[in-house]
């Protein structure tokens, strides 16, 4: 855990914050699109990067998720502003690329660009994260909806329920009606 921060995950605001400052990069358009993909979806940076246009249904306004480390695979619905923001990003891409993501060349970014991104625009911010803490924002803000633990498990593709108690365990939701 970084010493500057007494959790390892984001609020909604600060993803908008993080995301909103992005838009000012010169790259900002491809930079606010990536990290909201990244925290709507709860993706690892090397998922993200490894995201290609044909894991993209536009007409239903769906993405299918590959996940890393043996997770499970899934479907995920598209809200409309990150639809309306890939969509801008595929007409735009100058090359054209395979990847969703890409750099200069046309080539996928790569996890450790992302990582410095974040931090860079973080650190402006006044805070210092990484960019799992955006996955990690993601199962949190799912549980503090209220969503299942089991749902949770599932959009975030763990293969293991132990991976995803954390989330619901420091969720303030469950204590809400406590005092009523």
């Amino acid at each position: 855990m970084n010493s500057n921060r007494k959790r390892e995950y984001l609020t909604p605001d600060e993803v908008e914050k993080l995301i909103a400052a992005a838009k000012s990069n010169r790259w900002g358009q491809r930079d606010a699109t990536m990290l909201l993909t990244t925290y709507r979806h709860g993706l690892r940076a090397s998922e993200v990067c490894a995201l290609e246009w044909h894991d993209l249904d536009f007409a239903r306004a769906e993405m299918h998720v590959r996940r890393a480390k043996n997770g499970k695979p899934s479907v995920h619905p598209i809200r409309g502003d990150e639809l309306r923001a890939l969509r801008r990003l595929q007409r735009e891409q100058e090359p054209k690329s395979q990847w969703v993501f890409t750099t200069e060349r046309g080539g996928p970014m790569a996890p450790n660009s992302l990582g410095k991104l974040v931090k860079r625009l973080s650190g402006a911010l006044g805070f210092s994260v990484h960019p799992h803490m955006l996955r990690h924002a993601c199962g949190f803000k799912l549980a503090n909806d209220g969503h299942d633990t089991r749902l949770i498990q599932d959009y975030l593709g763990h293969k293991s329920i132990s991976n995803t108690v954390r989330y619901t365990e420091l969720s303030a939701t469950k204590f809400k009606n406590v005092w009523r």
